[in-house]
């Protein structure tokens, strides 16, 4: 039987790169964002290379919790189950706190952690109805370790979704795996205005391949690209905060 990936934020950037590579491994896709319209060309775009693939879409905008719970139950009984539900959907907008942007900074901990829990709390309601699931969680290399600046409330978001993500596989729901993956610099729409340049940066699609084949693994937790960010997590782990601050 196909398995069915659902995937939030797929309108563009690493949600729809990641539909792409999991229509090509031979996936139906559950695909929901804000951007509908999007959506919709990606879903003629993977039928065009996948005639047989299924690809669903949904407009959701992930800090609506009723409507993330209305939206995976629908996607559940339009394809009869769910067997990943990757939570992708983020926001990368931030600032200093206390320079008079806490607008934005409370924004992106909505977004990335607050609509990470509804997409968490809807897709372990559909698993363990059916008995089985992969939980993905879409961390980043910089909740290793606070950030400063713009990065801090980013940062922190992407810590609390890991840790959230560890929780649930502590609790060790039967049939359920659980992994959270923290991306390096992969080019996507949300650090497109990011100089090109950026050390250690790589292009949307090997990233994604490299995010892709860890969650086919169902790691329970990866750094990706493994070169060079595995050695740099370790070392971001216990360098003093005053080197850490020089290296990401």
């Amino acid at each position: 039987m196909t398995k069915v990936v659902l995937i939030t934020g797929a309108s563009a950037g690493l949600g729809a790169e990641m539909a792409r590579q999991f229509a090509a491994l031979g996936y139906d896709l559950a695909l929901c964002a804000r951007r509908v319209d999007r959506l919709a060309q990606l879903r003629d775009e993977i039928a065009g290379r996948h005639p047989g693939r299924r690809v669903g879409v949904r407009a959701l905008d992930v800090t609506d919790d009723a409507a993330v719970t209305a939206v995976f139950k629908e996607f559940a009984a339009e394809f009869g189950r769910v067997d990943r539900v990757i939570v992708n959907a983020g926001l990368g907008k931030g600032a200093p706190l206390g320079t008079g942007r806490a607008d934005a900074n409370r924004e992106t901990a909505m977004v990335n952690f607050m609509a990470a829990l509804a997409q968490s709390e809807a897709a372990l309601e559909i698993f363990r109805g059916q008995g089985s699931g992969h939980l993905v969680v879409i961390s980043s290399m910089s909740a290793l370790r606070g950030m400063r600046r713009s990065m801090t409330t980013y940062a922190a978001t992407k810590a609390g979704v890991a840790a959230l993500a560890e929780g649930i596989r502590s609790e060790r729901i039967p049939g359920v795996d659980v992994s959270v993956i923290f991306p390096g610099y992969i080019r996507s729409e949300m650090n497109e205005r990011v100089q090109q340049r950026t050390k250690f940066m790589v292009d949307t699609a090997t990233g994604v391949r490299a995010m892709v084949r860890a969650i086919e693994k169902r790691r329970a937790k990866a750094y990706v690209p493994a070169w060079p960010w595995v050695p740099i997590g370790a070392a971001m782990r216990v360098l003093p905060l005053s080197v850490v601050r020089r290296m990401v």
